[in-house]
């Protein structure tokens, strides 16, 4: 019996778990993908890309598994959100990138 009940313990366990780790991973891969767009959008609105900011960082987002979700650009200070859905829960991300605020 004890055994029984260990093992289903350590079952219930493993099941809280691993969609708490799924969520956890899904966070820091839509994280990753926010800044590669933003790194993408700034890079495009320094002029050392060419193209267009958010459909540069739209594409690096898409390549990174994510999806733009917001983008604003001011002069060379770009942020945008990336947006991943992960068990039914749609993560987001925001990040920013361009010159040093000070």
């Amino acid at each position: 019996m004890l055994a029984v009940a260990l093992v289903a313990s350590v079952l219930m366990l493993a099941g809280l778990v691993l969609p708490l780790n799924a969520a956890l991973m899904t966070r820091q891969l839509t994280a990753n993908a926010a800044d590669a767009a933003a790194l993408a959008a700034a890079d495009t609105a320094s002029g050392l890309v060419a193209g267009y900011p958010c459909a540069n960082a739209a594409e690096a987002a898409r390549l990174n598994g994510a999806t733009l979700g917001e983008c604003a650009v001011n002069g060379l200070d770009v942020r945008v959100t990336a947006t991943r859905q992960v068990l039914g829960v749609l993560v987001s991300v925001g990040s920013r990138a361009g010159p040093s605020p000070g």
